[in-house]
C-alpha cells in the first residue's frame, strides 16, 4: 500500500465483535480474511488500518469469536465506502461464515501511540 497523507491518520475507529455461524470452519474464515478481505482494503479509501483478531480466550475462541479494529479517516468517509462495489462483495461473503455481534465506534483521543 502507498502511503498518502489521507492514508496517515484515523480519526474514527470501529470494533466489531464477530461470531462464526455454526459449522463454519475457523480456518475458511481465517483464509478468506487473509486473501479477500486484507486485500480489498486498498480498495477502501477510507480505511487506514484494519486487521482481525482470533480471540484467545479459551471459552470464546471456542465459539468461533473474532475481533476486527477498523480505523478509518472519518465515519462518513466509511460510510461512502460502504456503498461501493468492493464493499458489497466483502459483506455477501462475510455474511455466509458469520456475523457482527457487537459494535463499538469512537473518536481517537490525541494521536495515541504507536511504535516505530
Amino acid at each position: 500500500m502507498t502511503y498518502t497523507p489521507a492514508r496517515a491518520a484515523a480519526s474514527a475507529v470501529i470494533v466489531h465483535r464477530i461470531r462464526l455461524h455454526d459449522g463454519v470452519d475457523p480456518e475458511r474464515f481465517e483464509t478468506w480474511v487473509r486473501d479477500v478481505d486484507y486485500a480489498t482494503c486498498p480498495r477502501l479509501p477510507a480505511v487506514v488500518s484494519f486487521a482481525v483478531q482470533r480471540v484467545t480466550d479459551a471459552e470464546a475462541a471456542a465459539s468461533g469469536e473474532y475481533f476486527e479494529i477498523i480505523e478509518v479517516t472519518s465515519r462518513a468517509d466509511f460510510e461512502r465506502d460502504m456503498r461501493s462495489e468492493p464493499f458489497h462483495r466483502l459483506v455477501a461473503d462475510f455474511d455466509k461464515m458469520a456475523a457482527v455481534v457487537a459494535e463499538l465506534t469512537g473518536d481517537r483521543v490525541g494521536s495515541g501511540y504507536r511504535a516505530r
